[in-house]
């Protein structure tokens, strides 16, 4: 079940930021004890592989806080953080942690069902993220841009730490990102019919 849960927050973690969890995974298994990478993943913590996460997160970081410029972001993201999340889930439910002792019991014979599970996760996570941006966008002027992202990296953290020190709590995380979506539908579907009543409405008196 940890295993589950780490694999799964890790996951939703890269599907707002794609670097955020390997970054996070690659620190803590290089500097403390928190988290210890199987050798089939121990190139996370590998000293260039943490250079180039920082590098890219950067990027990242700085892009999907200018509106128009984070659209585009997302388009490219799009097959970046599925990867990847498939990357987190894999190495993070593989790994030993301050929480899981016995990572080998959980999916040892398909080693690559964790990668699809976790890529999918961050895509569902992704999907909402992309489709919420533009109505924060359209509703703030762009100014809710940079409010909304900073708040995305801030979860993407938090959600990564959870995963790895205290799995069980990424159930609240789960919950948050369902009541997201559940927002977003919702203002798209409003926006719709706003936009909609105001066709009428022209061609009404036009």
């Amino acid at each position: 079940m940890f295993e589950a849960l780490t694999g799964t927050g890790l996951a939703a973690s890269a599907g707002l930021n794609a670097y955020i969890p390997l970054l996070t995974m690659g620190l803590l298994a290089r500097y403390t004890e928190a988290i210890s990478l199987p050798a089939g993943w121990s190139w996370l913590s590998n000293g260039w592989t943490l250079i180039i996460l920082g590098l890219l997160l950067t990027i990242e970081v700085v892009a999907d806080k200018v509106p128009v410029v984070d659209h585009m972001n997302d388009v490219v993201q799009t097959f970046v953080r599925p990867t990847a999340g498939g990357l987190a889930f894999g190495a993070g439910s593989a790994s030993e942690t301050v929480t899981v002792s016995d990572p080998g019991s959980f999916f040892t014979s398909h080693q690559w069902v964790p990668i699809v599970v976790g890529g999918l996760i961050a895509l569902g996570v992704h999907g909402i993220k992309s489709a919420s941006r533009p109505v924060v966008n359209a509703s703030t002027a762009g100014i809710g841009a940079p409010v909304a992202s900073t708040a995305e990296d801030f979860g993407s953290v938090v959600m990564s730490v959870v995963a790895i020190v205290l799995p069980i709590l990424v159930l609240i995380g789960l919950v948050v990102l369902l009541w997201s979506a559940v927002w977003v539908v919702r203002r798209r579907r409003r926006r719709r019919r706003e936009r909609n009543s105001g066709i009428e409405t022209r061609q009404l008196f036009g």
